[in-house]
């Protein structure tokens, strides 16, 4: 806890403390991204939500680059701010969804982040490394995952009407 709130960039990079569970961080990262959204659809319009999202993912880059440098790791399992991210822009897109269809979402996207997937395979070895390249990387793995899960969702949608 108290490495979280030596630098702003940990508080934001570790999900505000979701990162933190000691069981499955990537997991309640995802949930805590999940739970975000729903609350914050009460106090913004879609638009605000979608320019919330593209903001967060440059604060995101800065938050992941330090945070990893701080920790001395490439990828820390701690930091699931691209989780958040990740389930904030497959959310936007598929809104407006009952719980069974954000939960289907959810779902997706952890099978595509922990699996990894071809493509996400790739984009997880593409930015790997030191400094703000394995920052970007740190998210870019999750957005490929988020691309497959609406990918997926997208076919779905096609095929069932």
């Amino acid at each position: 806890m108290r490495f979280m709130f030596r630098h702003p960039a940990h508080y934001i990079a570790l999900g505000f403390g979701s990162g933190l569970s000691p069981v499955a961080p990537g997991t309640v990262g995802t949930l805590w991204g999940w739970l975000a959204f729903v609350v914050a659809q009460h106090w913004f319009t879609p638009l605000q939500m979608g320019l919330l999202a593209l903001l967060a993912l440059p604060v995101g880059w800065w938050a992941c680059t330090v945070t990893a440098r701080h920790m001395d790791l490439a990828d820390p399992g701690a930091i699931v701010w691209d989780e958040i991210v990740a389930i904030w822009l497959i959310l936007l897109l598929v809104m407006p969804a009952g719980f069974i269809g954000q939960l289907a979402a959810f779902a997706l996207f952890r099978f595509f982040d922990a699996a990894k997937p071809g493509p996400v395979a790739w984009a997880d070895r593409r930015f790997k490394g030191p400094g703000w390249r394995g920052g970007f990387g740190i998210l870019f793995d999750d957005l490929v995952a988020a691309g497959c899960t609406l990918l997926v969702i997208a076919f779905w949608r096609f095929f069932t009407g």
